[in-house]
């Protein structure tokens, strides 16, 4: 849920929900519901076209709570659905001149490995999506995808398809790939995460190897636990290595 700027009297005024606000009040609001948002992609989806904010004479952009709300609803069709830039635009431009526009369908991008579809919400059912929907969530070419694949970067399961966390992993080297990291200089990550991975692994191997349900269960929270402290620390690491102090 999208938070409502706040602040001064007069709470709940046309003039307090009309402010303009700077696009990092609009990555703090956003970030609630989505908090992989970045300023980049917020820059990125302007440049598609999808949200116009008006510019002061000196250049910075100042975006009102429908644009923030239209970014809203860019990202949940993204997230939710796998739906192409392309035909988001031309559905929420559907939507802003008032004509009664369905939710539309990824059509013959419904290229699921497993079958399994749900007409209803659009979405896999058993978590995995295939080759077009993950160029699709991405924005990115089958050339692309196929660079990735090559160094790595992003792999079918071995069920077919592509799973949750692919989707993530697909959606960060296409944000870096924009400030020129290209899939060479990522793979060194891929083999780091591999090796912590790797830690993880021999902690809990022995748990998971248990006759006991239960201690089995806990092999997996256990894993899970050990997964988002490594995270946390290499995030550290970088910070520290950048000396940069996040407040």
């Amino acid at each position: 849920m999208l938070r409502t700027p706040t602040g001064g009297a007069g709470h709940g005024t046309a003039t307090a929900d009309d402010r303009a606000m700077s696009i990092g009040a609009v990555l703090l609001q956003l970030r609630d519901e989505f908090p992989e948002v970045t300023i980049s992609k917020i820059r990125f989806l302007e440049a598609e076209g999808l949200v116009e904010p008006q510019r002061t004479p000196s250049g910075y952009r100042k975006f009102r709570p429908d644009d923030v709300e239209r970014l809203a609803q860019v990202l949940r069709m993204q997230r939710d659905h796998y739906l192409p830039l392309k035909v988001i635009r031309e559905h929420l431009d559907a939507l802003a001149r008032g004509e009664q526009a369905s939710l539309p369908s990824t059509g013959g991008q419904r290229d699921l490995t497993d079958g399994s579809w749900d007409a209803e919400s659009g979405r896999a059912t058993a978590a995995r999506i295939g080759r077009a929907e993950l160029m699709a969530a991405a924005e990115v070419t089958e050339s692309e995808l196929e660079e990735w694949e090559s160094y790595g970067l992003v792999a079918p399961t071995a069920e077919g398809g592509y799973d949750a966390e692919t989707v993530t992993v697909a959606k960060l080297v296409a944000d870096l790939g924009r400030f020129g990291l290209e899939p060479r200089h990522l793979r060194a990550m891929r083999g780091a995460a591999e090796r912590e991975a790797g830690l993880i692994e021999q902690v809990v191997a022995p748990l998971r190897r248990h006759r006991n349900p239960q201690t089995r269960a806990h092999a997996e929270a256990t894993a899970k636990e050990l997964a988002e402290l490594s995270v946390r620390l290499h995030s550290a690491f970088v910070q520290t290595a950048l000396r940069i102090r996040v407040h």
